[in-house]
């Protein structure tokens, strides 16, 4: 892979992407992707089917090589070192494959004793009783969230230093996915570096610290997710004393207006810095201003709409 020799592992990173590209014949699925994730943060991949996020975490675990670029898990190249980057991470791939006529105990304890039984039982029994997931069935008989149940289990299991998951809560009723994510904060309190890709926004904005947006093979954003659902995307109800010229707010840069309810209401969206409109607004005979948050989905479609 190039550029090799140009970098060092930051330690303070658990992640660290430089340049990474993978194409899949004509298909450019990574088109130099940079990213951090820092020591004992939960970090958000966000991005619909098909962006590059499955892609980027095969090549962190050296399950695909890359075709340039340089990745570092842990402080170690995954191409040079894969058996101890794989060794201290538990991994959920988005399509999980187990032994069917395996029992779900019998499957787990499998994982457990390819991993050196680093797995305390009593704690893996907990996890299945919480999810509620019965140990005695055969995998061929688990309906798909109860598989997915499975495969988040065996990822966290051995307590790994680092998680790499690829939609964690897919197939999962709402309730079994507040209990997932639940456990991902658990993880992370106990030190654990948390890294998740989704396609769901109200759980990459419950739970994750910051969050990389991806949209065909590039980053297109990172940033902390209150600073994504705070400042890129805002609505505002202006209620009026008296009505005014509305093209004085239209020709403000990053405001659009959405609607003129009546001569002194008005709806308006600001794209980025809040400033310049409020500076637009102390001379008019303002009443009162009403903001509206906006929610993590809405500016990751904004990021597509704009980008």
């Amino acid at each position: 892979m190039g550029n090799s020799n140009q970098f060092s592992p930051n330690p303070e990173l658990a992640l660290q992407v430089i340049g990474l590209t993978k194409s899949y014949g004509s298909v450019r699925a990574l088109q130099g992707i940079d990213l951090e994730v820092k020591l004992g943060e939960i970090f958000g991949f966000l991005g619909p089917n098909g962006a590059g996020k499955t892609t980027t975490i095969r090549c962190l675990l050296n399950m695909i090589r890359p075709d340039g670029g340089q990745a570092f898990v842990l402080g170690l190249d995954p191409q040079k070192e894969p058996v101890p980057v794989q060794a201290n991470t538990g991994y959920l791939p988005g399509e999980m494959q187990f032994f069917g006529n395996m029992t779900v105990e019998r499957q787990l304890r499998f994982f457990n004793d390819m991993r050196g039984s680093q797995a305390e039982w009593r704690s893996v029994s907990q996890m299945a009783e919480y999810l509620d997931l019965a140990l005695t069935p055969q995998i061929k008989n688990l309906s798909k969230g109860n598989k997915q149940k499975l495969g988040i289990i065996q990822a966290l299991m051995h307590r790994p230093k680092l998680l790499l998951l690829d939609e964690p809560t897919s197939g999962l009723d709402p309730l079994m996915q507040q209990k997932v994510l639940y456990l991902l904060r658990q993880a992370n309190s106990d030190g654990t570096t948390v890294f998740f890709s989704s396609h769901i926004m109200s759980e990459v904005e419950e739970v994750a610290g910051r969050v990389a947006i991806i949209r065909s093979g590039k980053i297109v954003e990172v940033a902390e997710t209150g600073f994504l659902t705070h400042h890129s995307v805002n609505r505002l109800t202006i209620r009026l004393k008296k009505p005014i010229d509305i093209n004085r707010l239209s020709d403000i840069p990053d405001v659009e207006i959405l609607s003129q309810v009546n001569p002194t209401t008005i709806k308006l969206q600001v794209t980025g810095d809040m400033e310049q409109l409020i500076r637009n607004l102390a001379p008019l005979p303002v009443l009162d201003l009403e903001t509206e948050r906006v929610s993590l989905e809405e500016v990751f479609l904004s990021y597509y709409d704009n980008k």
